[in-house]
């Protein structure tokens, strides 16, 4: 059974930082490319980063130079660095990743207050 937790949301001051992270089982980790995605009210859940199984990365243009994703193998573990942090940001953030079917976590809210 895939399981995909997030933890390390919160409130944090624009300008701030914070790191997510996403405890995953049930999977073949390290082959897997993992995803986070962030849901803002009112619009759709988009992709914010990437990471594949070889550690090539992804970003969303909105969060190019601000976040980085990174994984550890060992850990089965996926985090997002967030900094930099602009209101625009507040969202429920979720981790993901495709393995025949498509799993999220439960997700874990941002928001960054002005």
């Amino acid at each position: 059974q895939v399981r995909l937790v997030e933890s390390g949301g919160g409130l944090v001051q624009a300008g701030g930082s914070l790191r997510l992270s996403c405890a995953a089982s049930g999977i073949i980790f390290r082959i897997r490319t993992m995803d986070w995605y962030r849901q803002a009210p009112g619009k759709q859940r988009e992709l914010v980063a990437q990471i594949t199984g070889g550690g090539n990365t992804y970003y969303a243009d909105s969060v190019k130079g601000r976040f980085t994703i990174s994984r550890d193998n060992a850990k089965n573990t996926v985090d997002l660095q967030m900094s930099s942090l602009k209101p625009e940001d507040t969202a429920v953030y979720y981790c993901h990743t495709l393995n025949l079917n498509n799993y999220w976590g439960q997700g874990t809210q941002v928001t960054v207050s002005s």
